[in-house]
């Protein structure tokens, strides 16, 4: 019997492998370059699971491909970029998978705002901004309905890219006339900007019930940028608070009947209570599912193993052992560049938590963006008895690498103020 991942987040594919096993089924990853996953492959066994090259860009190539899996039960498909493709083979190949009109509003963040507000369970509407872009009259129309603070960014974006914050009209014509250049994966729009720490709660949902695994903190950079830059697990609500969380959580989720399976889902705890920023259908990226593995003391991918064929998870009513605390910090160079190396690692096994270093970017890649995810080379990762302490663990560790980079060729034949 075989479980196929239609490509997979940078991390986790370790865990997949060993739960696919744990449950008597094979795993067969399609992708489009298994150099991506060089880290998890180089760490399996030989002939632990099946890489297919495909270009999963190409649908049909990619449905040639689950035709001739033999003994095909389930389909994986846990990121943003492929989200919706896999819903589509989902259906088509008749696999046990969610609605895939709730999958569709979860990966349009507009549609999602303007679903839970209509359910009474946010204060701001989203409004699109397309057409504002190009014409002054409704430029101002739109900042006042939307009001300042706002955020303009993409409703199918990902990883913080293409986000801004608009604190003023100034702001908000140079957002706009920015943004128009930009090529988008969906459609403009703006929301108000909710102020307070962010954090991200890890749920698994299975016939509209669900369980709040633990809640992430999200440490982002300075405004007005959103770049994600520190994250710890689990967050040490109060009782009273967590299950007030965990109940708001499942109105959320059945607002946008989202039933099944893991999420990913962004808030900001502002003076008025929780506010989402985004809800993302899948398990959290980088080193969140790791996080969840050692921090809950079980693996948690099982779960994704058996929702994708069909089987109620386990982890739903399952005692949880526990373990360490973590935390992680992105490594991001000083410099946009050629990335070169990392320096520093060695002195990772004199520091307290188990730091280790899990890198995103091979020699000779260009780091061009340094204000949101497409500009860390890897992950600091450390643990300890509370998300606290592990993320002190983690961000001294990190001080003591440096990512280095050489400039862009551009950049070399161009340097800062020739003319």
């Amino acid at each position: 019997m075989s479980v196929v991942c239609l490509e997979s987040l940078t991390f986790g594919l370790g865990h997949l492998v060993r739960a696919a096993d744990a449950l008597g089924e094979r795993l067969r990853l399609l992708t489009r370059d298994p150099s991506y996953y060089a880290y998890e492959l180089e760490r399996l066994p030989a002939g632990a699971l099946d890489v297919v090259e495909v270009d999963t860009f190409d649908t049909e190539r990619v449905a040639d491909q689950l035709a001739a899996t033999p003994g095909l039960r389930g389909l994986i498909s846990s990121t943003d970029t492929w989200t919706l493709v896999g819903a589509e083979l989902t259906a088509r190949f008749g696999l046990p998978g969610l609605d895939a009109a709730a999958l569709r509003l979860a990966r349009d963040k507009a549609a999602v705002r303007n679903r839970l507000h209509a359910a009474g369970l946010t204060r701001g509407r989203a409004v699109e901004a397309a057409e504002a872009a190009h014409d002054r009259a409704l430029r101002a129309a739109l900042l006042e309905e939307v009001g300042l603070p706002a955020v303009l960014k993409d409703t199918a974006g990902t990883g913080s890219q293409n986000v801004y914050l608009v604190r003023d009209e100034r702001e908000w014509q140079a957002a706009l006339d920015t943004a128009a250049g930009r090529r988008l994966m969906g459609r403009l729009f703006a929301e108000p900007y909710f102020s307070g720490p962010v954090y991200s709660a890890e749920t698994l949902t299975w016939a509209g019930r669900t369980r709040l695994l633990g809640v992430s903190s999200r440490l982002m950079s300075a405004e007005p940028s959103f770049r994600e830059e520190v994250t710890a697990f689990p967050v040490a609500f109060p009782g009273e608070q967590r299950d007030a969380l965990e109940r708001w959580l499942d109105r959320v989720l059945a607002a946008i009947g989202y039933t099944d399976r893991f999420a990913h889902l962004e808030f900001v705890l502002t003076t008025d209570g929780p506010e989402v920023v985004e809800v993302n259908p899948r398990i959290g990226g980088a080193l969140v599912g790791e996080g969840l593995c050692r921090a809950l003391g079980t693996n948690v991918y099982e779960a994704m193993v058996e929702a994708a064929v069909g089987r109620r998870p386990r982890l739903l009513d399952a005692e949880l052992p526990g373990g360490p605390a973590v935390a992680f910090v992105l490594g991001y160079p000083a410099e946009p560049g050629v990335f070169t190396e990392v320096t520093g690692v060695e002195r990772l096994a004199d520091m307290p938590g188990a730091p280790a270093w899990y890198p995103t970017k091979r020699p000779g890649d260009r780091i061009e963006h340094l204000t949101d995810s497409r500009g860390y080379a890897g992950i600091v990762y450390a643990e300890a008895e509370t998300a606290e302490l592990a993320t002190h663990r983690a961000v001294a560790a990190a001080n003591a690498l440096r990512v280095r980079t050489t400039p862009l060729p551009d950049q070399a034949e161009n340097p800062p103020g020739d003319g």
